[in-house]
């Protein structure tokens, strides 16, 4: 594979990862909402169960199609939930210096916080949680 098409299919692969994400929070956001004004939740445990759910869309839809993955279930779900703990911690330690410290607006800081975090999640779910020796990943 030439440079310019290793570099081609890393942007599409970083794209796709994007769209999945997307994808998650709309599972994440459309459960949280259902569940606080339709079923009456209480906000806190319908957003971990929304999150529940993005995190569970967010590992399907990268394992088959953002990184056409062949590592066994067993091995992948447990590096996932590790870059997604990292990734917990990061957002958690970003929007703390974005609010509490700069005093940004906690949008802004979200907006931000989210890009890195992205960047994180990529690179830790491509380089390792879905990693193969197969030259075709």
């Amino acid at each position: 594979m030439t440079r310019y098409a290793s570099v081609v299919a890393l942007v599409r692969q970083f794209v796709n990862f994007t769209g999945v994400g997307f994808v998650s929070a709309i599972g994440h956001y459309g459960l949280l909402i259902a569940l606080v004004q339709i079923a009456s939740a209480p906000a806190v445990p319908a957003s971990a169960a929304g999150a529940l759910l993005g995190a569970w869309i967010n590992y399907t839809l990268n394992y088959h199609y953002t990184f056409r993955s062949s590592k066994r279930h067993r091995e992948a779900v447990v590096k996932f939930a590790v870059v997604a703990t990292v990734g917990l911690v990061l957002n958690t330690f970003f929007m703390w210096v974005g609010v509490e410290v700069i005093g940004a607006h906690y949008l802004l800081s979200q907006i931000v916080t989210t890009g890195l975090v992205l960047i994180w999640s990529f690179a830790g779910n491509r380089f390792w949680t879905f990693h193969s020796r197969n030259p075709r990943d």
